[in-house]
């Protein structure tokens, strides 16, 4: 197992998985190509091997967004879009994961309108303040109409359909370090792009056969066109993130979603729906739970 770096932080990561693609420094436009490849070169890698995890890195960038929401001008959205990203390196290839902290701003706060009541959105982020930064977005995305994000961030669990990318042999546990070591623990899985498109065109073909109209499938076809987005020699990585936290070191150690939901979609794929149904079950029940803590107080 990889040594892992201590992190020496009051600053505990939210409660929330995350799904990255890090693309290739070849995938990347000049004079883009050039920024990432002097980044990475002065910044080094957050892991330099498939089983590290980026928790330290990870940690890093909830410090910065909490520096510039507590800033003496505190500010809503990010003013410029950040510089910074996730590197990996893996058999000698550089992958970058631009954070985008901007674009991804502008999409939790898309979600936020949709997902709070009214008057509570108005408390939260007032009209002028949420009208401003939709011209702000509208006018950036003029100029940038292909821009999408390489972080896509669920709070409070993980859904199904991120799982389907994977299989039981992309996954990396990391344990916790000694107590008193401030070490986290941290699941992740890592595969290549084009080992987690065809996981997931087969899984919507099979999941289309049996629900054609369900939210599962059109779930795993949204996942399956934002990977298609990429460079084919990406990598793709689900993150626990600081659901860690809520899982516990022993749910976690035991976490096998991947692995079950793999197993499920095999068994619809032989017409065994019967079969399949249980794995589906435990794993929505599994993550229920964890969500309904959101509003344990």
């Amino acid at each position: 197992m990889q040594s892992v770096t201590a992190v020496r932080t009051s600053v505990l990561p939210p409660y929330a998985a995350h799904l990255r693609v890090y693309e290739p420094l070849a995938a990347y436009p000049e004079p883009e190509r050039a920024r990432w490849q002097a980044y990475a070169a002065a910044h080094g890698p957050d892991a330099s091997a498939p089983e590290q995890t980026v928790a330290p890195a990870a940690l890093e960038e909830q410090r910065e967004a909490l520096a510039e929401l507590l800033g003496r001008t505190p500010r809503t959205l990010p003013e410029r879009e950040s510089e910074r990203a996730f590197v990996r390196v893996v058999d000698g290839v550089t992958y970058v994961c631009p954070w985008a902290t901007r674009l991804r701003s502008w999409q939790a706060l898309d979600e936020l309108r949709v997902s709070l009541p009214v008057a509570l959105l108005d408390t939260v982020l007032p009209p002028a303040v949420r009208a401003a930064a939709l011209a702000d977005q509208e006018r950036w995305q003029a100029v940038h109409p292909d821009a999408r994000p390489w972080i896509l961030t669920s709070r409070w669990e993980v859904p199904v359909r991120w799982f389907l990318p994977f299989g039981a042999e992309d996954r990396c546990f990391v344990p916790a370090g000694p107590e008193g070591s401030r070490v986290p623990a941290a699941l992740f899985y890592l595969t290549p792009m084009a080992q987690a498109r065809r996981r997931v065109a087969r899984g919507f073909r099979v999941l289309r056969g049996s629900a054609p109209t369900g939210t599962l499938v059109q779930g795993v076809e949204e996942v399956g066109r934002w990977l298609e987005e990429f460079h084919p020699r990406s990598l793709v990585e689900l993150d626990y993130g600081g659901l860690v936290h809520l899982l516990g070191p022993e749910r976690l150690a035991a976490e096998d979603s991947v692995e079950e939901i793999e197993a499920g979609i095999g068994a619809l794929r032989s017409g065994d729906g019967v079969g399949a149904a249980p794995a589906y079950e435990a794993v929505t029940a599994r993550w229920r739970k964890v969500f309904a803590l959101r509003n344990a107080s």
